[in-house]
C-alpha cells in the first residue's frame, strides 16, 4: 500500500522509482509497500551542509535532495497472513548525512576512534582496485543509507589535501568494518539500490564474500532487476546438497574378505574321510556289475 504523495512529487515518482512499485505491487506474497512522501530538500541547508562540512555535494546527489530530501520505501512479505517487513531503500536526508571517522565515540580521554583502525600497511599494490577510503583526515566519509544494521553505504571524499576534491565515489562498509567499492556516482549506486529491490544484505553482493545463505533464499524468491539476477540465482545452488548419482554408485575395488579356516581335524578322521569315497566307489562298481 502505497502512502498518497503530494501533487508537487506526483509527477515526478514513476521516474523516481523507475516503476519498481508497480512490479512489488503485483509480486506474489507482496504486501505493504509504502513509499514516504519527502519534501524537496531546501536549497539554504545544502549550502549549509556544504559550508559546515567543507566540501560541495556531487551535482547529480544535490539535483536528487533538490527533488526529495531523502528516500524511503519499504516492503513486506506475508507468511501465515501476517505481514514481515523485509525490503527496504533508504537514502538519508540532507540533515542526517552525517560524517563518519576521526571522531571519538565516547567521551572518556583518549578513547579509540576509527581513525586508530588505520594500517598505512593496508595499501593497494594492484592497479585493477581503487585505493579504499580511510578513516582518518585523508579522506571525508558521509552516511547515506544504515543498511538496517547490516554495514554502511558511504559516500566518500577521498582526496582531502589541499583541498576536497570534488571527486566521490560509493563505498560500502560491512560489519568488520572492510571497504567494498560499489560505484563512481550516486545515481549509479541509486539505480542498484531500486534494481535490487532493497533486499536484505544485498550490498554483500558486491562483496568477496558474497550474501547469506538465509539472503539467497529472498533472492531467489524476489529476483533482483538487476544484470547479476543470472550470477546470484546460480551462485544460490552452490549451498543446498547435489548427490550426483555416477559418483555415489560408483564401483569401487572391493577388499577380499578372508575366510576363516576351518579347524584342523584329527590325522585319523581325515583318513576315515579319505577312505569313504573309494568304498562307496566300489559298492557302486558291485552294484553295476550285478546288473
Amino acid at each position: 500500500m502505497e502512502e498518497k504523495p503530494s501533487a508537487g512529487i506526483r509527477p515526478h515518482l514513476d521516474k523516481l522509482t523507475l516503476g519498481v512499485t508497480r512490479i512489488l505491487e503485483t509480486s506474489p506474497g507482496v504486501s505493504d509497500v509504502t513509499l514516504v512522501e519527502k519534501e524537496p530538500a531546501d536549497r539554504h541547508a545544502i549550502i549549509s551542509w556544504e559550508q559546515k562540512n567543507s566540501c560541495i555535494l556531487p551535482e547529480d546527489l544535490k539535483n536528487f535532495y533538490l527533488m526529495t530530501d531523502g528516500f524511503q520505501m519499504t516492503w513486506s512479505v506475508k507468511i501465515d497472513d501476517t505481514p514481515m517487513p523485509l525490503g527496504s531503500m533508504v537514502i538519508n536526508s540532507i540533515s542526517k548525512l552525517s560524517q563518519l571517522g576521526g571522531s571519538s565515540m565516547y567521551t572518556v580521554p583518549n578513547a579509540p576512534s576509527l581513525a586508530d583502525l588505520e594500517d598505512d600497511t593496508d595499501e593497494e599494490g594492484n592497479e585493477d582496485k581503487p585505493e579504499k577510503p580511510h578513516f582518518d583526515s585523508r579522506s571525508l566519509i558521509f552516511e547515506l543509507d544504515p543498511c538496517n544494521g547490516n554495514g554502511k553505504v558511504c559516500l566518500v571524499y577521498k582526496h582531502t589535501k589541499p583541498v576536497v576534491s570534488s571527486d566521490t565515489e560509493i563505498w560500502f562498509l560491512d560489519r568488520a568494518l572492510y571497504w567494498h567499492f560499489l560505484t563512481k556516482t550516486f545515481m549509479a549506486y541509486y539505480r542498484l539500490l531500486i534494481t535490487h529491490l532493497g533486499l536484505p544484505q544485498w550490498q554483500y553482493a558486491f562483496t568477496s564474500y558474497g550474501v547469506s545463505p538465509q539472503a539467497k533464499q529472498w533472492f531467489n524468491m524476489y529476483k533482483p532487476i538487476t544484470i547479476n539476477t543470472t550470477l546470484l540465482s546460480e551462485e544460490a545452488d552452490s549451498f543446498v546438497n547435489k548427490l550426483d548419482p555416477s559418483k555415489v554408485f560408483k564401483s569401487k575395488n572391493k577388499t577380499p574378505v578372508m575366510k576363516k579356516k576351518q579347524p584342523s581335524q584329527p590325522t585319523s578322521v581325515q583318513k576315515s574321510n579319505t577312505s569313504m569315497p573309494s568304498t562307496k566307489t566300489s559298492s557302486l562298481a558291485g552294484n553295476s556289475s550285478r546288473k
